[in-house]
């Protein structure tokens, strides 16, 4: 049995339904019993869980050979990686542990929150004497497709200057921790996960505008500028300050890295951001 946390989320379900495709019975901690999708078959276990109750967290934990550790962009996300920790400590099976991190957390980036609360939680996995490994993928493609209104309105506009990055699909992400998760050999290891190319923004605005059907333009917005947007559409300031701090990181040119880690590990190229674009045309097309 494998345990997932955050398996309603984007790279979580992925996981999910990666580790089924190969027969593996998955339990998938949720906030509520609710939160089940239908789609998750009878080798599914839903576990209603919290990372700020312990007793709910042993539970969760009690049994299982691996534990697949995600949490969600949040202001105690290094304690809730490191309240999981330590449960799978407690639970005395000693767990395989892996850790979904960001792209940089082996390079310990300062003056960014959310990379920064991975490398907490990285120390504290290294202390906890668990057979572990890290994934450090970079930013989704999948976050694009967010902006698919201002992709149908002519541009996107983003504080992340000329620098190009390597953005990587959610799905290959998936697809890498399932077999890491299933295979031997990844105790100790630190895979930054990308995608095949690093691209401007430029790029990723012209390649969107080929599924789109018109021009779109990438305007590199300032910090000021990104800030009052993101808070203007409801975000919280913790969470917008922490993206400032992201981009500035991917307009500094150290997201730019291009790692082997998917062709290496799943014996196939990583998926294109032309070929994300091209399977979800639709979202970015105006009716």
């Amino acid at each position: 049995m494998i345990l997932v946390t955050g398996a309603t989320g984007t790279v979580g379900s992925l996981v999910v339904s990666a580790l089924r495709s190969q027969g593996r019975e998955v339990r998938a901690m949720v906030r509520k019993s609710t939160s089940a999708p239908a789609s998750w078959d009878e080798g599914v276990h839903p576990v209603v869980a919290d990372f700020e109750d312990a007793a709910s967290l042993d539970a969760a934990v009690a049994g299982v050979e691996a534990v697949y550790l995600l949490v969600g962009v949040d202001p105690r996300m290094a304690e809730h990686e490191c309240q999981v920790i330590d449960a799978a400590v407690r639970s005395g099976g000693r767990p395989k542990v892996v850790l979904h991190a960001a792209a940089g957390v082996d390079l310990r980036p300062e003056g960014v929150r959310f990379v920064a609360a991975h490398v907490t939680a990285f120390d504290h996995l290294q202390a906890s004497g668990l057979e572990w490994t890290v994934l450090a993928p970079g930013g989704f493609f999948q976050g694009f497709l967010g902006m698919a209104g201002s992709v149908k309105a002519g541009s996107i506009a983003l504080p992340a200057g000329a620098a190009a990055v390597s953005y990587v699909d959610a799905a290959d992400i998936a697809e890498v921790a399932a077999h890491v998760l299933t295979t031997d050999g990844h105790t100790g290891r630190v895979y930054t996960v990308t995608g095949p190319q690093a691209l401007t923004h430029t790029e990723i605005a012209d390649q969107l505008g080929d599924v789109a059907g018109r021009a779109v333009n990438y305007l590199a917005a300032t910090a000021d500028q990104a800030r009052a947007a993101l808070l203007a559409a409801g975000l919280d300031e913790w969470r917008v300050d922490g993206l400032i701090e992201l981009y500035g990181l991917y307009a500094a040119g150290h997201a730019s890295k291009v790692s082997d880690a998917v062709p290496v590990l799943l014996g196939r190229p990583a998926r294109t951001f032309a070929e994300f674009a091209a399977a979800n045309g639709a979202v970015f097309r105006s009716s």
